[in-house]
């Protein structure tokens, strides 16, 4: 064993590079390992029946007696969204601030770990000790309450980690961002800077989250006479909680849709991070006794996803609400790379039932752009630089900026998830690589959905299904019954039953080829009917189904 002061850090990110979410990275020193974050993905359009992705965690599992503790930086999907999953298989203490404990105990809850779970709640500006490592929580901005950056202190040098921020002087709850506090930690030197990228290719500073409020008054202004709907991130409280002081100020009460935005306004509300006036709000069912006039309805659906409650009122398929003529829909938010298209149905949707639909300048982003992330640098002065929280063309954006600022060009780091950084004092190399991966989850199955499953629901969706099914006589192997031709998403059966007789002689065929070969083995017999019917459809129809012969056998 080296020598204490001899020993590096690692940095492991076990996931978040180079994609939007599944952000997890491993901090190793000696006989510690310290977790920051433990987020999800979600789905790409290719991911077939998909609900969610997360983050292979076989490295910590291998050394799980290393663990001493995972750190949250804020309570988002991207960041905690795994939690319950990975806990199943590392149950290692948790820490966080009070609302994003808050959001995390709803979901430990959910899944019955509150009890075997032991949890700290942290104040900003505090630290914990977890083996070799000090962790400071500082306070930061986002489009959530409680985001901290955190300062990790270990004997090879320290490492600010930024998590998700931006830098709002004026916020519409609690403190700006403790930039004073950077400028400390920066004083007495950094090793790293692990800095959010998200906007690291917009020039500027982000507006602050109070400049939403005042286009949301004057909306509300403009539209005294109509019902009003606003669409926006679940998990923006911030956001919440002007629309609902634009709402009390009008006179209007205020319904709550969807499950993911009752979840969290029910959490921010209980431990004191949302303030609702008495009277304010009501229930989805209370709304039929107001005119359109006094009602505000705050709903989850604004990246357009097709089971949110806006989608559902826009496809006619809500329950409860139904899109009138006059009604104005308000889109709070931009929406994430990718889904354009399906937002972009919502508010055709929307426009052809006669709703009015704003969607321009009704929303600031929760992360920092070009001057925030160069002031963040300018006052932590780190050593290396190791962009995280972004695509790879914003991490490249971010090493473009820190560059700029001086950093050496081999001091930036970009890394890929399972890289190993080691690093210290002197010098700092990726020495190597563990495993890190997807893991697909599909209902109640976590991993048991892979590459091949998808491959098949791909080949399914684009050619569909062909089964032969036949019955042979034990020992002479005569075919008793069929062969006969079932097909699904593949041609409609009543109008092309030429081809499906034609397919039945060329099944026939191969069997009679196998039976005249004295083949008995039913995986030949499988494969010749596989390899036939294959071809004469091809030959066809120019498609290629999914083939199952099905044998039957009777004595």
């Amino acid at each position: 064993m080296k020598k204490g002061q001899d020993l590096k850090l690692k940095v492991i990110p076990i996931g978040g590079l180079g994609l939007i979410g599944m952000n997890m990275t491993a901090f190793e020193y000696n006989d510690s390992i310290v977790v920051v974050d433990c987020g999800l993905a979600f789905p790409e359009n290719d991911m077939l029946g998909i609900d969610m992705v997360i983050p292979d965690v076989t490295y910590l599992k291998e050394n799980i007696d290393k663990v001493k503790g995972m750190v949250f930086t804020h309570g988002h999907e991207d960041h905690i969204g795994a939690l319950p999953y990975i806990l199943k298989e590392l149950n290692v203490p948790i820490y966080a601030t009070k609302l994003t404990m808050g959001l995390i105990e709803r979901k430990l809850t959910e899944n019955n770990l509150m009890k075997g779970t032991k949890r700290k709640v942290v104040r900003p500006g505090q630290s914990i000790n977890l083996g070799e490592f000090r962790i400071e929580f500082i306070k930061t901005n986002h489009s959530i309450q409680d985001a901290v950056a955190l300062a990790i202190y270990s004997p090879a040098g320290t490492v600010v980690h930024t998590g998700d921020f931006k830098v709002d002087y004026t916020p519409v709850f609690g403190d700006a961002i403790d930039l004073q506090r950077f400028a400390e930690i920066g004083k007495k030197g950094v090793l790293a800077l692990m800095c959010d990228s998200t906007n690291a290719e917009r020039k500027g500073f982000t507006a602050s989250e109070r400049t939403v409020g005042r286009t949301i008054d004057n909306l509300f202004a403009e539209n005294r006479e109509r019902r009003i709907i606003i669409a926006t991130f679940a998990s923006n409280v911030d956001r919440v909680q002007q629309i609902i002081n634009t709402a009390y100020k009008y006179g209007r009460k205020v319904v709550v849709e969807g499950r993911s935005m009752v979840n969290v306004i029910s959490t921010a509300a209980e431990l004191g991070y949302l303030n609702i006036p008495d009277n304010t709000l009501i229930d989805l069912e209370q709304m039929k006794n107001y005119p359109d006039d006094q009602m505000v309805l705050i709903t989850t659906g604004s990246q357009g996803e097709s089971m949110a409650a806006l989608s559902r009122m826009a496809a006619n398929m809500h329950k409860k609400v139904v899109i009138k003529p006059g009604d104005t829909v308000i889109f709070s938010s931009n929406p994430i790379p990718g889904n354009e298209k399906a937002v972009s149905k919502v508010i055709n949707e929307l426009t052809m039932k006669g709703a009015n639909v704003i969607f321009q300048d009704v929303h600031v982003s929760g992360h920092a752009c070009q001057e925030e992330i160069k002031l963040i640098y300018t006052l932590v002065h780190p050593k290396y630089a190791i962009p995280v929280h972004g695509e790879y063309r914003h991490l490249k954006a971010q090493a473009t900026l820190a560059e700029g600022l001086g950093i050496e060009k081999d001091h930036i780091f970009l890394l890929k998830t399972g890289d190993v950084l080691e690093m210290d004092a002197d010098d700092a190399k990726v020495t190597g690589h563990v495993q890190t991966g997807a893991i697909l989850v599909d209902g109640l199955g976590v991993g048991d959905v892979g590459n091949i499953v998808l491959r098949d629901r791909q080949h399914l969706a684009e050619d569909g299904i062909v089964i032969a099914v036949l019955t042979l006589e034990k020992y002479s192997n005569q075919i008793l019954a069929g062969p006969d031709i079932v097909s699904r998403g593949f041609v409609y059966v009543r109008e092309a039953e030429d081809l499906m007789e034609e397919a039945r002689s060329v099944v026939e065929e191969a069997m009679d080829g196998c039976i005249s070969h004295r083949v008995t083995d039913w995986g030949k017999m499988k494969n010749a009917i596989r390899d036939s019917l294959g071809d004469f459809l091809w030959k066809r129809t120019k498609r290629r189904p999914m083939i199952l012969p099905i044998i039957m056998e009777v004595e």
